[in-house]
Protein backbone atom coordinates (compact mmCIF):
# COMPACT_ATOMS: atom_id res chain seq x y z
CA UNK A 1 0.00 0.00 0.00
CA UNK A 2 1.27 3.46 -0.87
CA UNK A 3 -0.99 5.34 1.54
CA UNK A 4 -2.31 7.58 -1.26
CA UNK A 5 -5.69 5.87 -1.71
CA UNK A 6 -8.05 4.63 0.97
CA UNK A 7 -8.17 0.83 0.98
CA UNK A 8 -11.33 -1.27 0.90
CA UNK A 9 -12.87 -1.78 4.34
CA UNK A 10 -14.98 -4.84 5.33
CA UNK A 11 -18.17 -2.82 5.73
CA UNK A 12 -20.33 -5.95 6.03
CA UNK A 13 -18.59 -6.75 9.31
CA UNK A 14 -19.03 -3.15 10.40
CA UNK A 15 -22.76 -3.40 9.69
CA UNK A 16 -23.03 -6.51 11.85
CA UNK A 17 -21.45 -4.60 14.72
CA UNK A 18 -23.63 -1.51 14.18
CA UNK A 19 -26.83 -3.56 14.06
CA UNK A 20 -25.89 -5.39 17.25
CA UNK A 21 -25.02 -2.18 19.11
CA UNK A 22 -28.28 -0.52 18.07
CA UNK A 23 -30.26 -3.23 19.83
CA UNK A 24 -28.50 -2.76 23.17
CA UNK A 25 -30.39 -1.03 25.99
CA UNK A 26 -28.99 -0.26 29.43
CA UNK A 27 -31.72 1.37 31.54
CA UNK A 28 -33.54 -1.05 33.84
CA UNK A 29 -36.01 1.56 35.15
CA UNK A 30 -37.51 4.84 33.92
CA UNK A 31 -35.41 6.92 36.30
CA UNK A 32 -32.20 6.05 34.45
CA UNK A 33 -33.57 6.67 30.94
CA UNK A 34 -31.44 9.80 30.43
CA UNK A 35 -28.30 7.91 31.38
CA UNK A 36 -29.24 5.24 28.83
CA UNK A 37 -29.66 8.00 26.24
CA UNK A 38 -26.22 9.43 27.00
CA UNK A 39 -24.57 6.01 26.77
CA UNK A 40 -26.26 5.24 23.45
CA UNK A 41 -25.58 8.76 22.16
CA UNK A 42 -21.83 8.16 22.33
CA UNK A 43 -21.92 4.45 21.49
CA UNK A 44 -23.92 5.05 18.30
CA UNK A 45 -22.10 8.21 17.21
CA UNK A 46 -20.51 6.46 14.23
CA UNK A 47 -17.00 5.47 13.32
CA UNK A 48 -15.57 2.46 11.52
CA UNK A 49 -15.76 0.15 14.57
CA UNK A 50 -12.19 -0.94 13.93
CA UNK A 51 -11.76 -2.83 17.21
CA UNK A 52 -14.90 -4.98 17.05
CA UNK A 53 -14.43 -5.48 13.31
CA UNK A 54 -10.93 -6.77 14.07
CA UNK A 55 -12.50 -9.24 16.52
CA UNK A 56 -14.99 -10.46 13.90
CA UNK A 57 -12.28 -10.74 11.26
CA UNK A 58 -10.10 -12.71 13.66
CA UNK A 59 -12.99 -15.12 14.28
CA UNK A 60 -13.35 -15.51 10.52
CA UNK A 61 -9.63 -16.23 10.19
CA UNK A 62 -10.06 -18.99 12.78
CA UNK A 63 -13.00 -20.40 10.79
CA UNK A 64 -15.59 -19.34 13.34
CA UNK A 65 -18.70 -17.43 12.16
CA UNK A 66 -18.03 -13.74 12.93
CA UNK A 67 -21.49 -13.31 14.45
CA UNK A 68 -20.54 -15.83 17.14
CA UNK A 69 -18.23 -13.29 18.80
CA UNK A 70 -20.50 -10.24 18.61
CA UNK A 71 -21.04 -9.95 22.40
CA UNK A 72 -17.28 -9.92 22.98
CA UNK A 73 -16.69 -7.55 20.07
CA UNK A 74 -19.44 -5.19 21.26
CA UNK A 75 -17.99 -5.17 24.77
CA UNK A 76 -14.65 -4.00 23.32
CA UNK A 77 -16.38 -1.18 21.46
CA UNK A 78 -18.24 -0.17 24.61
CA UNK A 79 -14.97 0.05 26.53
CA UNK A 80 -13.44 2.07 23.69
CA UNK A 81 -16.43 4.43 23.76
CA UNK A 82 -16.16 4.87 27.52
CA UNK A 83 -12.52 5.87 27.05
CA UNK A 84 -13.49 8.47 24.44
CA UNK A 85 -16.15 9.98 26.70
CA UNK A 86 -13.67 10.36 29.55
CA UNK A 87 -10.87 11.49 27.23
CA UNK A 88 -13.05 14.37 26.01
CA UNK A 89 -13.86 15.64 29.53
CA UNK A 90 -12.69 19.12 30.62
CA UNK A 91 -10.22 17.55 33.06
CA UNK A 92 -8.62 15.60 30.21
CA UNK A 93 -8.55 16.92 26.62
CA UNK A 94 -11.56 19.26 27.01
CA UNK A 95 -12.85 18.55 23.50
CA UNK A 96 -16.26 19.75 22.37
CA UNK A 97 -16.59 17.70 19.19
CA UNK A 98 -16.29 13.97 18.57
CA UNK A 99 -17.07 12.53 15.13
CA UNK A 100 -18.68 15.82 14.15
CA UNK A 101 -21.13 15.85 17.09
CA UNK A 102 -21.03 17.56 20.49
CA UNK A 103 -19.13 15.40 22.95
CA UNK A 104 -21.09 13.59 25.64
CA UNK A 105 -20.35 16.11 28.38
CA UNK A 106 -21.40 18.99 26.11
CA UNK A 107 -24.65 17.25 25.18
CA UNK A 108 -25.57 15.82 28.59
CA UNK A 109 -23.43 17.55 31.19
CA UNK A 110 -20.16 16.53 32.77
CA UNK A 111 -21.77 14.54 35.59
CA UNK A 112 -23.88 12.42 33.25
CA UNK A 113 -20.93 11.92 30.87
CA UNK A 114 -18.77 10.52 33.67
CA UNK A 115 -21.54 8.13 34.65
CA UNK A 116 -22.15 7.19 31.00
CA UNK A 117 -18.51 6.16 30.68
CA UNK A 118 -18.63 4.25 33.97
CA UNK A 119 -21.85 2.56 32.87
CA UNK A 120 -20.47 1.51 29.50
CA UNK A 121 -17.46 -0.14 31.12
CA UNK A 122 -19.59 -2.08 33.60
CA UNK A 123 -22.17 -3.05 30.98
CA UNK A 124 -19.38 -4.19 28.67
CA UNK A 125 -18.24 -6.71 31.27
CA UNK A 126 -21.80 -7.86 31.95
CA UNK A 127 -22.46 -8.32 28.23
CA UNK A 128 -19.32 -10.34 27.57
CA UNK A 129 -19.70 -12.54 30.64
CA UNK A 130 -23.44 -13.12 30.29
CA UNK A 131 -23.90 -13.32 26.52
CA UNK A 132 -20.68 -14.56 24.95
CA UNK A 133 -20.91 -18.29 24.20
CA UNK A 134 -17.91 -20.55 24.60
CA UNK A 135 -16.12 -22.73 27.07
CA UNK A 136 -16.42 -20.86 30.40
CA UNK A 137 -12.66 -20.90 30.96
CA UNK A 138 -12.10 -19.49 27.47
CA UNK A 139 -14.72 -16.77 27.91
CA UNK A 140 -13.08 -15.78 31.18
CA UNK A 141 -9.65 -15.73 29.50
CA UNK A 142 -11.00 -13.54 26.70
CA UNK A 143 -12.57 -11.05 29.10
CA UNK A 144 -9.41 -11.04 31.22
CA UNK A 145 -7.42 -10.08 28.12
CA UNK A 146 -9.76 -7.20 27.33
CA UNK A 147 -9.86 -5.88 30.90
CA UNK A 148 -6.07 -6.13 31.15
CA UNK A 149 -5.74 -4.07 27.97
CA UNK A 150 -8.13 -1.45 29.36
CA UNK A 151 -6.45 -1.07 32.75
CA UNK A 152 -3.29 0.37 34.23
CA UNK A 153 -1.15 -2.09 32.24
CA UNK A 154 -2.80 -0.81 29.07
CA UNK A 155 -5.11 2.01 28.05
CA UNK A 156 -5.59 3.74 31.42
CA UNK A 157 -1.88 3.52 32.22
CA UNK A 158 -1.01 4.95 28.81
CA UNK A 159 -3.54 7.72 29.26
CA UNK A 160 -1.98 8.59 32.61
CA UNK A 161 1.52 8.74 31.10
CA UNK A 162 0.13 11.00 28.38
CA UNK A 163 -1.52 13.50 30.73
CA UNK A 164 1.45 13.36 33.13
CA UNK A 165 3.69 14.45 30.26
CA UNK A 166 6.56 12.18 31.31
CA UNK A 167 9.16 12.89 28.61
CA UNK A 168 11.26 9.91 29.72
CA UNK A 169 8.63 7.51 28.36
CA UNK A 170 9.42 6.33 24.85
CA UNK A 171 6.69 7.47 22.44
CA UNK A 172 6.03 4.04 20.95
CA UNK A 173 5.68 2.47 24.39
CA UNK A 174 3.24 5.15 25.54
CA UNK A 175 0.99 4.48 22.58
CA UNK A 176 1.40 0.71 22.84
CA UNK A 177 -0.41 1.17 26.15
CA UNK A 178 -2.79 4.03 25.38
CA UNK A 179 -3.98 2.97 21.93
CA UNK A 180 -2.33 -0.29 20.96
CA UNK A 181 -3.34 -2.45 23.92
CA UNK A 182 -7.08 -2.44 23.19
CA UNK A 183 -6.47 -2.91 19.47
CA UNK A 184 -4.23 -5.88 20.25
CA UNK A 185 -6.84 -7.28 22.65
CA UNK A 186 -9.44 -7.15 19.88
CA UNK A 187 -7.42 -9.91 18.22
CA UNK A 188 -6.00 -11.59 21.32
CA UNK A 189 -9.35 -11.97 23.07
CA UNK A 190 -10.72 -13.98 20.16
CA UNK A 191 -7.63 -16.20 20.22
CA UNK A 192 -8.32 -16.77 23.93
CA UNK A 193 -11.99 -17.48 23.24
CA UNK A 194 -10.90 -20.18 20.80
CA UNK A 195 -8.54 -21.63 23.38
CA UNK A 196 -5.52 -20.93 21.20
CA UNK A 197 -2.11 -20.67 22.83
CA UNK A 198 1.53 -21.13 22.01
CA UNK A 199 3.29 -20.63 18.66
CA UNK A 200 0.08 -20.48 16.58
CA UNK A 201 -0.87 -17.19 18.27
CA UNK A 202 2.45 -15.44 17.68
CA UNK A 203 1.81 -14.17 14.11
CA UNK A 204 -1.62 -12.84 15.11
CA UNK A 205 -0.20 -11.04 18.14
CA UNK A 206 2.70 -9.55 16.17
CA UNK A 207 0.22 -8.38 13.56
CA UNK A 208 -2.02 -6.77 16.17
CA UNK A 209 0.88 -5.06 17.95
CA UNK A 210 2.13 -3.41 14.75
CA UNK A 211 -1.41 -2.50 13.75
CA UNK A 212 -1.78 -0.45 16.93
CA UNK A 213 1.36 1.46 16.00
CA UNK A 214 0.09 2.15 12.48
CA UNK A 215 -3.23 3.36 13.85
CA UNK A 216 -1.61 5.84 16.24
CA UNK A 217 0.88 7.22 13.72
CA UNK A 218 -1.88 7.80 11.17
CA UNK A 219 -3.99 9.41 13.91
CA UNK A 220 -1.14 11.82 14.64
CA UNK A 221 -0.73 12.58 10.94
CA UNK A 222 -4.46 13.27 10.52
CA UNK A 223 -4.36 15.64 13.50
CA UNK A 224 -2.07 17.80 11.37
CA UNK A 225 -3.23 17.15 7.81
CA UNK A 226 -6.79 15.82 8.04
CA UNK A 227 -9.94 17.50 6.78
CA UNK A 228 -11.82 18.73 9.85
CA UNK A 229 -15.18 17.79 8.32
CA UNK A 230 -13.92 14.23 7.78
CA UNK A 231 -12.12 13.69 11.08
CA UNK A 232 -15.04 15.23 12.99
CA UNK A 233 -13.00 17.51 15.25
CA UNK A 234 -10.67 20.53 14.92
CA UNK A 235 -7.15 19.83 13.69
CA UNK A 236 -4.16 20.46 15.93
CA UNK A 237 -5.75 19.17 19.13
CA UNK A 238 -2.56 17.38 20.19
CA UNK A 239 -0.40 20.44 19.54
CA UNK A 240 -2.73 22.66 21.59
CA UNK A 241 -2.37 20.28 24.52
CA UNK A 242 1.40 20.13 24.14
CA UNK A 243 1.40 16.37 23.55
CA UNK A 244 4.30 14.56 21.97
CA UNK A 245 3.19 12.87 18.75
CA UNK A 246 4.90 10.97 15.96
CA UNK A 247 4.70 14.14 13.87
CA UNK A 248 6.05 16.50 16.54
CA UNK A 249 8.88 14.11 17.42
CA UNK A 250 9.81 12.76 13.98
CA UNK A 251 8.33 15.21 11.47
CA UNK A 252 5.55 14.55 8.99
CA UNK A 253 7.48 12.65 6.31
CA UNK A 254 9.33 10.46 8.80
CA UNK A 255 6.02 9.69 10.54
CA UNK A 256 4.63 8.52 7.21
CA UNK A 257 7.69 6.32 6.71
CA UNK A 258 7.25 4.82 10.16
CA UNK A 259 3.57 4.09 9.45
CA UNK A 260 4.44 2.30 6.23
CA UNK A 261 7.20 0.34 7.98
CA UNK A 262 4.88 -0.87 10.75
CA UNK A 263 2.21 -1.70 8.19
CA UNK A 264 4.76 -3.81 6.34
CA UNK A 265 5.64 -5.65 9.56
CA UNK A 266 1.96 -6.24 10.28
CA UNK A 267 1.43 -7.65 6.81
CA UNK A 268 4.52 -9.85 7.10
CA UNK A 269 3.28 -11.27 10.41
CA UNK A 270 -0.14 -11.92 8.93
CA UNK A 271 1.42 -13.88 6.08
CA UNK A 272 2.68 -16.37 8.68
CA UNK A 273 -0.69 -16.79 10.39
CA UNK A 274 -2.88 -19.80 9.77
CA UNK A 275 -6.39 -19.41 8.40
CA UNK A 276 -8.19 -17.02 6.09
CA UNK A 277 -6.65 -13.68 7.04
CA UNK A 278 -7.84 -11.68 4.03
CA UNK A 279 -10.17 -9.46 6.06
CA UNK A 280 -7.49 -8.74 8.64
CA UNK A 281 -5.26 -7.65 5.76
CA UNK A 282 -8.01 -5.36 4.48
CA UNK A 283 -8.28 -3.73 7.88
CA UNK A 284 -4.51 -3.19 8.06
CA UNK A 285 -4.52 -1.57 4.62
CA UNK A 286 -7.46 0.63 5.56
CA UNK A 287 -5.82 1.82 8.78
CA UNK A 288 -2.72 2.88 6.85
CA UNK A 289 -4.70 4.80 4.24
CA UNK A 290 -7.64 6.11 6.25
CA UNK A 291 -8.60 9.79 6.13
CA UNK A 292 -10.90 9.87 9.17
Amino acid sequence: MTGTETAVYPVELQRQVDDYLKDLRFAAEPGTARLDQAMRYSLLAGGKRIRPVLALATAEALRRPPADVLPLAASIEMIHTYSLIHDDLPAMDDDELRRGKPTCHVAYGEDVAILAGDGLFAEALRLALAEQHGEPANVLAAVTEVVGAAGVRGMVGGQYLDVAGDTAVELRHLHELKTGALIAASVGAVLALEGMSGPATIPFRRFAAELGVVFQIVDDILDVTGDEAEIGKPRGSDERHGKATYVSVHGLERARELARASHGKARAALAEAEGDTARLGQIADYILTRTT
